[in-house]
């Protein structure tokens, strides 16, 4: 008679997996890609470090995985923001700001999804949903164009560079050795950082003093 898993146990599994995924979110979340550690992550979540390989084909599956959830929160966050009323500046500034105040209020998280080596199958994912902010970004400044706000240009172009500014300039300040300074000396200036990142990428896109 064949084997057949029943309801019960496919609802045991989904929990089990997403205990799992959860626990690795909040391993990455306290100390990265690097320090959430397969033996950390099944203690976390009450299972042995075999089980974690029957739900996850290796570490870096399960990595790319906490990679796409935690990414996808952060791009949604700005395509709510893009989808606000305003012009398009105005719904561009809103996405910029959501964007660094968010990474910088989550700095580990930040770091891990923005620029901690990590293994290739993560590195694609980066790729991937650099991409998809690109894409809300690109469709933002073509209706900025249409509007008559943003002058013509190249809106793909403007909106990969967009994403490259703002990733850049978050990496020192989200960098390991900086937050732990940052902390060490409680300090909080994160304000005059947002607003000239916000600035240098308006003017970009308008060519205006702002």
């Amino acid at each position: 008679m064949a084997y057949r898993e029943t309801e019960k146990m496919r609802q045991r599994k989904a929990e089990a997996r997403q205990r799992i995924a959860d626990c690795t979110y909040q391993c990455v979340a306290e100390g990265g890609f690097r320090n959430a550690k397969i033996t950390r992550i099944a203690q976390l979540a009450g299972v042995a470090t075999g089980t974690i390989y029957r739900h996850f084909e290796s570490k870096e599956d399960l990595f790319a995985e906490i990679f796409r959830l935690a990414t996808q929160r952060e791009v949604d966050k700005v395509a709510e923001a893009l989808a606000t009323a305003g012009t398009t500046t105005t719904r561009l500034e809103k996405a910029l700001r959501q964007f660094a105040q968010r990474a910088l209020k989550g700095p580990v998280m930040a770091w891990s999804l923005i620029a901690e080596p990590v293994d290739p199958k993560v590195e694609e994912e980066r790729l991937a949903y650099r991409k998809a902010y690109a894409d809300l970004f690109e469709k933002a400044i073509r209706e900025g164009i249409e509007e008559g706000c943003l002058p013509d240009q190249d809106a793909r172009q403007s909106s990969t560079c967009l994403v490259g500014a703002i990733a850049e300039s978050l990496v020192g300040p989200l960098s390991p050795t900086q937050v732990g300074q940052a902390t060490a000396d409680k300090t909080d200036n994160t304000d005059p950082l947002v607003n000239t990142l916000i600035r240098f990428c308006i003017q970009g896109l308008t060519g205006t003093r702002r």
